[in-house]
């Protein structure tokens, strides 16, 4: 049998699922999730195996009504993400109403040439009277060549979602070797899992302008590695919020940290965290090019 392999854009709102999708998709973890909006930043791309096929899932920032550079920078990933893309898959959270940011991202996806499928996630705690509707209407507006009804969080229908695009993908060779999972480089990799770590113990105290850089990155003769980091924000009293009382908060934060990044690079790692207060980090253009995204939006 001849390999295919191709593109897969998935779009949506902040908070749709696209995250957890691309997991789901991939088989493993590549993609850092929190209940925080907004969690993705960068393009990350994903890669899944179906038989013969490959398929590069490119996992968006979701898409709002940017006001300052970083958003301005995200909406750009999330748009360009969907570039010549064999799929556009919009990722539609069916449990929320069509708020002004979904129909932002609806109308953008509605005006693409690119073949369309359409994502209804979290249909195990939506009504089943609403999401009828919903699908009808959305059917109608986009023209997609598929509805999927499904749960990202628990793998509900994401099976015959992976066979279709799979089965959509062209004929090609394979862009990555078979065991590869993901475009990230591990400093990249590293850096996310900090970050998903911040929101998870703190989304409800620390605003959303919050970033984490790997500053240095040592490998031992012993296999092990030692990574120093640096965790930024913006103010004074969210650095006192981050390091937590004698420091307990920011010691959590990194053993938790320190796990994952273990777990992904299988193998053991000695994790530094150290807290930053810049209050125009979201400005810094070094730090836009460590975590990919344009500064010049």
């Amino acid at each position: 049998m001849s390999t295919r392999c191709g593109v897969v854009a998935v779009l949506g709102a902040p908070n749709a699922g696209k995250s957890t999708l691309v997991n789901a998709l991939v088989g493993q973890k590549v993609a850092i999730v929190s209940p925080k909006a907004q969690t993705t930043r960068a393009r990350l791309m994903g890669i899944a195996l179906e038989g013969e096929a490959q398929m590069l899932l490119v996992d968006t920032p979701g898409i709002f009504n940017p006001s300052r550079r970083l958003d301005r920078a995200m909406v750009k990933a999330a748009w360009e993400g969907a570039d010549d893309a064999d799929r556009v898959v919009l990722v539609i959270d069916a449990a929320a109403k069509i708020s002004n940011k979904v129909e932002q991202v609806i109308e953008g996806v509605e005006a693409r040439s690119e073949p369309k499928i359409l994502v209804l996630n979290k249909v195990d705690i939506a009504k089943k009277d609403d999401l009828l509707v919903l699908a009808a209407k959305l059917a109608e507006r986009l023209s997609p060549e598929q509805i999927f009804m499904i749960s990202a969080s628990s793998g509900d229908g994401v099976a015959d979602l992976k066979a279709h695009l799979a089965a959509a993908m062209p004929d090609g060779p394979w862009h990555y070797p078979e065991d590869q999972l993901t475009d990230a480089t591990d400093r990249m990799v590293a850096a996310e899992l900090t970050r998903e770590q911040l929101y998870l113990q703190l989304h409800k105290e620390l605003p959303y302008a919050a970033a984490v850089v790997t500053e240095k990155w040592e490998d031992q003769p012993n296999g092990s590695a030692v990574i120093n980091q640096q965790i930024v924000v913006e103010r004074d009293s969210q650095k006192a919020i981050v390091v937590g009382k004698g420091g307990s908060r920011l010691k959590a934060i990194g053993s938790a940290a320190r796990e994952a990044i273990s777990e992904h690079l299988g193998r053991k790692v000695h994790l530094y965290l150290h807290v930053k207060v810049n209050p125009r980090w979201a400005e810094d253009k070094g730090l836009y090019e460590d975590i990919g995204l344009d500064w010049s939006e």
